[in-house]
C-alpha cells in the first residue's frame, strides 16, 4: 500500500534512456527492414548517416548510423531515393533521445518511388526537347539588375546578396520571395517566376535553395515548376542544392550553377574585372588617337614652316622662271639667226613674235610675283599686324588657345618680343555667333 501512495517510480533521464535502450537490445536484438534511403551523407570520419522511409509510402521515417566498418565493406554508392535493405539492431541515442538502427549491412533492392518518378519525367521532359542545348541562352554581360527567386527566410538568400554585394555591388537585385519546400512550393515557384517575366525589371533570373533530400528538392523536379523555368523570357541561372544535387530545373535553366553562391558569381561579373577590362580597353583606343595627333602635328608643323618662309618659294619660282627664260630666248634666237638667213621678212616676224612672247611670260612674272609678295607674311606684317606664337613656336590662330600668365612671342615687321599675358578677354559677337 505504501508503494503505490508513493507513485510511479521516480526516473533521471540517463536512467531511463538507459533502460529503455536495455529493453529495446533485449526485445529485439538483430532486425532487417526495407525502406528508402533519404539524406545519406558519409561524414570525413568514415561513417554514413541517413534516414530510412518507409518503403510502403507510409509517413515514417527511422534515423540510421553505419560505421566506418560496416561502412566500408559496402559493394556500391548508396543514393537518395533508393531502396535497400538493412541489417543492424535498434539503440537509443541517449544525448538526444533518438531511436536510430545501428546497421550493420545494407543491400540495394532498386530505386525508390521518387527517384523513379524524377526519371521517368525526366525522360518525358527530355523527349519534348526541354533540355536541349539549342534552346539555352547567353546570360547578359553586364546586368544591371538580377531577381531572385527563394524563400525570404532561406540562407541560399543571404548567400546570394552576400556574393552580389561583394562582387558586383553596382547591380541592382530584386527578390521575387517564394516557399522552396512543402506541398505548396510548386504552385508558389511557378508565380514569382512568372511575375518576373511580366515585370521585365531584371536582366537575370536566380532560381535557388540551399541543400537537402530528395523530399526537401522535390519541388524543383515538379513538372509545372520546370516548364515555368523553360518559358521564363528572362535567362535563368538555377542554383538549388550542394554541388551533388540535381533537379530537373537544373536540366531546364539557361545555366546551372553548383551552389546559389556560385549563381550568383555567374549571374554578375565582378566590378573590379569590368573596370580593369574598361580600362584595356580605354588604353587601346588612346593609342592610335594619340598616334594620329603626332601625325597631325608633324603635319600642321610642316605647313607651318613652308608658310614662315615665303622668300623661300618666291626665290626657286624665280630661279625657275630665269632657267626657262633664258632657254626659251637662246631658243628663239637660234631659229631667228636660221631664219634671218632665209627670209628677212620672215626674220622680222620671228623676232615681233619673239618679243612678244618675251612680254607675256614677263607678264606672268610679274603676276606670280605680285601673288607670292601677297602671300609673305612680312607684307601683312608690314602694315601693323603681329604673329603671335607661342613657346614652342606654334601659331597661336584663337583667343580660346590662351590664358592669364602664359608666355607667347610676338613678331612685327621690324623685329619680336617675348610677352607674358596678363588678361584674356573673348569677342562677345563672335563667342554668340559660334
Amino acid at each position: 500500500m505504501a508503494e503505490a501512495a508513493a507513485g510511479p517510480r521516480r526516473w533521471s533521464v540517463a536512467a531511463l534512456l538507459l533502460a529503455v535502450g536495455d529493453a529495446l537490445a533485449a526485445r529485439f536484438g538483430a532486425v532487417a527492414v526495407d525502406g528508402e534511403l533519404s539524406a545519406f551523407s558519409r561524414a570525413p570520419s568514415g561513417h554514413c548517416y541517413f534516414t530510412l522511409k518507409d518503403g510502403d509510402g507510409a509517413a515514417a521515417t527511422l534515423r540510421c548510423a553505419m560505421f566506418r566498418r560496416a561502412a566500408a565493406l559496402l559493394d556500391f554508392a548508396p543514393r537518395d531515393g533508393q531502396q535497400v535493405s538493412l541489417r543492424g539492431r535498434l539503440a537509443l541515442y541517449e544525448p538526444r533521445g533518438e531511436l536510430q538502427l545501428i546497421v550493420e549491412s545494407m543491400r540495394p533492392l532498386g530505386a525508390g518511388a521518387l527517384y523513379e518518378q524524377f526519371l521517368r519525367l525526366k525522360a518525358r521532359l527530355e523527349a519534348e526537347g526541354l533540355f536541349d542545348a539549342a534552346r539555352k541562352r547567353a546570360l547578359p554581360s553586364f546586368p544591371r539588375a538580377v531577381g531572385v527567386v527563394t524563400s525570404l527566410n532561406a540562407a541560399a538568400l543571404h548567400d546570394v546578396l552576400s556574393a552580389l554585394a561583394r562582387r558586383a555591388p553596382q547591380v541592382r537585385v530584386v527578390v521575387y520571395p517564394s516557399p522552396v519546400q512543402g506541398a505548396e512550393a510548386p504552385a508558389a515557384l511557378v508565380d514569382a517566376i512568372a511575375a518576373a517575366g511580366r515585370r521585365r525589371e531584371v536582366d537575370t533570373l536566380i532560381v535557388c535553395r540551399g541543400g537537402g533530400s530528395l523530399e526537401d528538392l522535390w519541388a524543383f523536379n515538379d513538372e509545372r515548376v520546370v516548364r515555368a523555368v523553360a518559358a521564363s523570357p528572362i535567362p535563368v541561372v538555377c542554383g538549388v542544392g550542394h554541388e551533388t544535387d540535381v533537379t530537373l530545373a537544373d536540366f531546364a535553366a539557361d545555366l546551372r550553377a553548383p551552389t546559389p553562391t556560385a549563381a550568383a558569381e555567374l549571374a554578375a561579373p565582378a566590378r573590379r574585372d569590368a573596370l580593369d577590362r574598361l580600362a584595356a580597353l580605354a588604353q587601346r583606343l588612346r593609342r592610335p588617337l594619340r598616334r594620329q595627333l603626332d601625325q597631325h602635328a608633324q603635319r600642321l608643323d610642316q605647313r607651318a614652316l613652308q608658310l614662315a618662309r615665303p622668300s623661300a618659294a618666291l626665290a626657286a619660282q624665280r630661279q625657275r622662271l630665269a632657267l626657262l627664260e633664258q632657254r626659251v630666248g637662246a631658243a628663239l634666237r637660234q631659229v631667228l639667226q636660221r631664219s634671218r638667213a632665209r627670209d628677212p621678212l620672215l626674220a622680222a616676224r620671228l623676232g615681233a613674235a619673239l618679243h612678244a612672247a618675251l612680254q607675256r611670260r614677263q607678264a606672268r612674272l610679274d603676276a606670280v610675283q605680285a601673288r607670292l609678295a601677297a602671300l609673305d607674311p612680312r607684307q601683312v606684317l608690314a602694315r601693323g599686324y603681329a604673329w603671335v606664337t607661342d613657346e614652342a613656336r606654334r601659331p597661336i590662330v584663337s583667343v580660346a588657345a590662351l590664358q592669364p600668365g602664359q608666355r607667347v612671342h610676338a613678331v612685327w615687321a621690324d623685329g619680336e618680343a617675348l610677352a607674358q599675358l596678363l588678361q584674356v578677354r573673348y569677342d562677345a559677337a563672335v563667342r554668340d555667333a559660334g
